[in-house]
């Protein structure tokens, strides 16, 4: 069987209408052509102009290494000059990315380049959007993002391969106790399904994105990316209008941060070993009641 992998819709342009209907509504990804084309950004934002505007700024780095037990979730693996990082992931593979990093916040004439599609849907956030470099080959582990926003996800410079799946398929994707992300033992482009049978049957949905497409992620949904290219982009994110939706959002970033993090401080590797075990004994629950339904 395997994982079913399905190409994700694709528009050039797209109505609220048809957006509300077939997307927002519907909890759906979709893949906009031409929505940056009409920014500035699409021109002007090269890796050596981000490197010519933000200046020299250290920044955290991040690696595929399996996160430390005992440290806070995005625990920065190296630190690095922004501009010799652009020159390494210009140049050459490398497996550091930044990730959730702000360059905004050090260049705001970057807030000219970019409109935040809101004639498409209200309820935007961040007035510093975050933003993301990788290197070819670097890969942004299995999750779905904490605080539940729709995501506006633009992409800059070069190619990324993106695997995106419907939050109701979390236990099958061994998703981590009080965490909001995956057991980093496997990889989700090349499953084990021996070692890892809850994966087999999983539905999801295969993304490529190049310059200039953005990626519409409603709340709620896992997304693996790899970069085929040294790139960049940026994410726009809205709240959803449910408020169950905001009450798992505030829950995620109050009540349970706090206590993975206190557990983790207090017990490091145990725990780190019961939450592995409890998300391998719920993934092989779910796949033997055929769940999701």
């Amino acid at each position: 069987m395997g994982l079913f992998l399905k190409p994700i819709d694709v528009v050039e342009d797209i109505s609220k209408e048809d957006f509300e209907s077939k997307y927002l509504k519907a909890r759906k990804p979709v893949v906009i052509r031409n929505m940056a084309r009409q920014w500035a950004a699409y021109q002007k934002w090269t890796l050596d102009y981000m490197k010519e505007v933000v200046g020299d700024v250290e920044v955290p780095l991040y690696d595929s290494s399996k996160a430390d037990p005992a440290a806070p979730i995005n625990a920065a693996a190296a630190n690095m000059m922004f501009g010799d990082y652009i020159d390494l992931i210009k140049n050459e593979p490398t497996d550091l990315r930044i990730f959730l990093f702000d360059p905004i916040k050090y260049a705001p004439k970057l807030l000219e380049d970019y409109i935040a599609p809101r004639e498409l849907m209200g309820g935007f956030l961040d007035k510093y959007p975050n933003m993301f470099f990788g290197g070819k080959g670097s890969v942004t582990f299995l999750h779905y993002d904490i605080d539940l926003a729709h995501i506006f996800h633009t992409h800059f410079g070069g190619r990324k391969k993106v695997l995106l799946f419907d939050y109701k398929w979390k236990e099958r994707l061994y998703k981590i106790p009080y965490a909001t992300y995956a057991l980093e033992d496997y990889d989700i482009e090349n499953p084990d399904f021996e070692k890892f049978p809850a994966l087999n049957g999983v539905e999801g949905i295969e993304c490529y994105l190049e310059h200039g497409d953005t990626l519409f992620m409603p709340t709620g949904y896992w997304h693996w990316m790899k970069y085929l290219d040294g790139s960049f982009s940026i994410s726009l994110r809205a709240w959803d209008k449910s408020p169950r939706v905001k009450a798992h959002s505030l829950w995620n970033l109050t009540v349970q941060r706090n206590f993975d993090n206190i557990m983790k401080r207090s017990f490091k590797s145990n725990y780190m070993a019961w939450k592995e075990k409890k998300a391998i004994q719920r993934a092989e629950y779910a796949l033997r009641k055929g769940l999701p339904k």
